[in-house]
């Protein structure tokens, strides 16, 4: 399977932080295969790229196109369990957080917003306008096409939504929708 091309996409880079079973990690996976560059401290994040940062009030939108081509796009690579303790706001790039999709990961399967690193870097891809990039880079995943199958509609929207605020309020009325739905 070809890698991505980082003249028509963008880089990829993963902020190791150690914390999660090397067998199962998605980032790490990634970074032996080549598809990402692991970086191993914080100042290594880029400044001009995306930084996904699931405490970010502003959404990965299309808007931030330009932004990830130019300086990438960097996923945290840490526990859920210990998320809490990632002091986000010392690590530099402009923050932007996944709106809400559904994880298709054996781990956190069908969990909201409980997304692997792949996962996140995926759907990062896919809302900024990469999809057949986005379905590559999870074609190393036994479970990689059921994620796109998952949220294809919540993604779908997502990537056409101009900016950061109507992706938000995508999500809004998604949320609300599934509350009546579960009522």
């Amino acid at each position: 399977m070809p890698k991505l091309d980082s003249s028509r996409s963008p880089k990829l880079f993963v902020y190791d932080l150690g914390q999660c079973d090397r067998h199962k990690c998605t980032g790490l996976r990634l970074a032996r295969r080549g598809w990402v560059t692991r970086l191993s401290s914080s100042r290594f994040v880029h400044r001009r790229g995306l930084l996904l940062d699931p405490l970010s009030e502003c959404a990965v939108s299309r808007s931030d196109r330009g932004r990830a081509l130019q300086g990438g796009i960097t996923a945290v690579d840490c526990s859920w369990a210990r998320a809490d303790d990632v002091i986000w706001l010392h690590l530099r790039g402009v923050h932007r957080a996944l709106p809400y999709l559904l994880a298709a990961n054996p781990v956190n399967y069908g969990k909201p917003s409980q997304l692997s690193t792949a996962e996140a870097l995926a759907a990062s891809l896919y809302i900024l306008g990469f999809r057949p990039e986005a379905e590559r880079l999870l074609s190393l995943f036994k479970w990689g096409a059921g994620f796109i199958a998952l949220n294809k509609r919540l993604l779908e929207s997502y990537s056409e939504a101009a900016d950061s605020r109507e992706v938000v309020e995508l999500q809004e009325a998604f949320a609300s929708y599934r509350a009546i739905e579960h009522r």
